[in-house]
């Protein structure tokens, strides 16, 4: 069942309040926002995180951390997750196209987590040292980008 899908029965859907439609509807003259200050006028209310001129928490809180605007991102390949895609060659195009990856310019580093049974080649931008050791005792190639 979708939201879509639903069938319109009545009582199951609830019309929002319309607001400043005149004073019989009971919502009129102020509409709902009481006299005089500043929620009441239009473009009133004060920013997202003001606490009334205390110190807001966000400068409450010290500063914590540090984010590296060079940070490379690696998207990690198992031995174990090679073995069950039944790879023989492990670069960006086969993984691109077992869905693993999303294009080309994905940074790839295969890790020696699981067995391997086969030989198998390896073109990716980098290869942990167990997994090298792995993929070479089995007869593959390994070759870093």
């Amino acid at each position: 069942m979708k939201l879509h899908e639903l069938k319109y029965t009545p009582g199951s859907h609830k019309d929002s309040t319309r607001v400043g439609r005149g004073m019989a509807s009971g919502k009129g003259k102020t509409s709902t926002r009481g006299h005089k200050g500043q929620n009441s006028r239009s473009g009133g209310g004060v920013r997202p995180g003001f606490e009334g001129g205390q110190t807001p928490l966000f400068r409450r809180l010290p500063k914590i951390g540090f984010t590296s605007m060079n940070r490379k991102e690696f998207v990690i390949v198992n031995l174990e997750l090679i073995e069950k895609l039944g790879l023989t060659t492990v670069d960006h195009k086969s993984l691109i196209d077992k869905k693993v990856i999303k294009s080309e310019k994905t940074l790839v580093k295969v890790l020696g987590n699981g067995k391997i049974t086969k030989s198998i080649n390896v073109k990716v931008n980098k290869v942990s040292k167990s997994a090298e050791e792995a993929i070479k005792a089995n007869g593959g190639t390994v070759e870093v980008i």
